[in-house]
């Protein structure tokens, strides 16, 4: 039978450092580090979202933002950082309340890791110092916030899930855990998903461990875990309010391979997967290593992940990457399950110790830099709205860097969506998918040009079926129904295709013309 190590002993033995409570708030405080300079977060998707908060809060006050955009609440799985927008947002303003959230969610994720490991091992392994970056991994910095945030509470109340049931307090667990599921299913539907998985293979190996077979631990379990599913008849209502929502992508293995080794993608390829081997040597050496072994219940958590990531389709009811999302919990759980079979102040813990914490520094230092470089970058480029008049229609054409995947983060792909934002004008960035944002496009004269992904073009040797060149773009480009062209980082063009437009203003890797019909 599996017990938490030392639940009993901890409290007369001296803790290691790297389990005392200084420390732990210390990590926690660290993870926020990357994300103090940037005024705007540079996450991919992150000023698109923006745009939208924007109409979420000034659509029935603004004399221009009624014109091309509505919003209508709803109650759909994906509502976590606009709810909280909404009272921050008028409190102190859009852009610091973006920030503050954001700010938040690798410390509540950071948290959220520890709390669980300390809960299964009965104290802090210095293994778990290893899964911490994770709180940036890809879904993060792809601007993911309403999913990252439903992570970081999923884990959250996957710590309190097993205290509760390591103190025998079920029945309160089985109330408790009504509304926090669905508060962690309305911030994002896959955090529900995640959190349910996680609390039912934990439950699970509990039951087993106390004396029954599998297939009645299985049985129970999955009754302690239906207290979580009253958001199954709100999302059965949600979607039975939609249509068209498309579900594609089933056992893509190359695209499933790309997601696995692209988990800390960040800036630097050599680096991140660099940084993804250590992590990867660390649980071969556990699985051999005489003096560390594995907590059969993360363990079992981590493969129920690990088959929801397999059988998962890359694309669920029009939102993409939803088994991509996955992978980063996926190796954070199997760290975390990492334990050592004689818990204490070994030699060899001290030296797991000081590599876990050596480990945390470069990555969250390289974070730091890299959100650095991208908040400066972006700040140079959003001059360009200093002569942009309010309420302005403005089409942006940001160059991707290559025909297919650059590992660098494309943190400009929605940066058009600050027009919204600072302008209350109109951006052709925005998501115009049913049942997945409360956002509705109200002004369609642009055609192709009046959403995503029309701003994005690549350079004109790129041949693949479902490129959208430049070229391509330039000859649709509908003239009398935009006011700007805004180039972003564009890939080479004919300087004939500008010849009718006026340049208004030029920065670096960023061009702005005005249209004329």
């Amino acid at each position: 039978m599996e017990q938490p190590q030392s639940h009993q002993a901890e409290e007369g033995s001296r803790r290691a450092w790297w389990e005392e409570r200084w420390f732990v708030a210390l990590l926690v405080l660290l993870s926020a580090v990357p994300l103090l300079y940037p005024t705007v977060p540079p996450l991919v998707d992150l000023p698109g979202h923006m745009g939208r908060y924007r109409v979420q809060l000034d659509v029935d006050s603004s004399p221009w933002l009624w014109r091309y955009y509505g919003f209508h609440w709803a109650p759909i799985g994906n509502l976590g950082v606009d709810l909280l927008i909404w009272p921050l947002g008028k409190l102190m303003g859009l852009e610091p309340a973006v920030k503050l959230v954001v700010l938040a969610i690798p410390p509540l994720t950071v948290a959220g890791f520890l709390w669980v490991a300390r809960e299964v091992h009965g104290r802090l392994p210095p293994t778990a110092l290893f899964a911490l970056p994770f709180a940036y991994a890809h879904p993060f910095m792809y601007g993911f916030v309403n999913y990252a945030l439903s992570i970081a509470l999923a884990f959250l109340a996957f710590g309190l899930w097993l205290r509760l049931g390591r103190i025998n307090r079920t029945q309160l667990r089985a109330i408790l855990f009504v509304p926090i599921s669905v508060i962690v299913f309305f911030t994002h539907t896959y955090g529900w998903g995640v959190l349910g998985l996680l609390c039912f293979s934990a439950e699970a190996v509990r039951q087993h461990d106390r004396g029954g077979g599998w297939f009645r631990s299985v049985f129970w379990a999955g009754l302690q875990a239906s207290t979580m599913a009253l958001p199954v008849l709100i999302m059965a209502a949600w979607r039975g309010e939609t249509h068209g929502g498309m579900i594609r992508g089933w056992f893509e293995w190359g695209k499933k391979w790309e997601y696995v080794i692209q988990a800390l993608r960040d800036r630097w390829e050599w680096f991140d997967q660099g940084s993804l081997l250590i992590v990867a040597a660390l649980l071969m050496v556990a699985l051999f290593h005489r003096k560390l072994s594995f907590s059969r219940n993360l363990l079992f958590s981590a493969f129920v992940l690990l088959v929801g990531y397999v059988l998962i389709p890359r694309t669920i009811f029009g939102s993409t990457y939803a088994d991509m999302r996955l992978v980063p919990f996926v190796i954070a759980v199997a760290l975390l399950s990492i334990r050592f079979r004689e818990p204490g102040q070994s030699q060899l813990a001290r030296t797991v110790a000081v590599a876990g914490l050596a480990f945390v520094l470069v990555r969250f230092g390289a974070h730091t830099a890299s959100l650095g470089m991208a908040a400066a970058d972006q700040n140079a480029k959003l001059e360009a709205l200093n002569h942009v008049p309010m309420g302005a229609r403005v089409a942006s054409m940001i160059g991707q860097k290559q025909c297919n995947l650059a590992w660098e983060m494309p943190r400009n792909s929605h940066l058009g969506g600050m027009v919204i934002v600072r302008k209350h004008g109109f951006s052709n960035d925005q998501w115009a998918i049913q049942g997945q944002n409360l956002l509705d496009l109200r002004y369609h004269s642009p055609g192709v040009f009046r959403a995503d992904p029309s701003e994005m073009v690549r350079a004109m040797h790129c041949r693949r079926r479902t490129a959208w060149r430049v070229d391509l773009a330039f000859r649709m480009l509908p003239h009398d129904k935009l006011d700007y062209l805004w180039l972003i980082d564009p890939p080479p063009i004919n300087p004939a295709w500008t010849k009718d437009m006026t340049e208004v203003w030029r920065g670096p890797h960023s061009v702005l013309y005005r249209l004329h019909p």
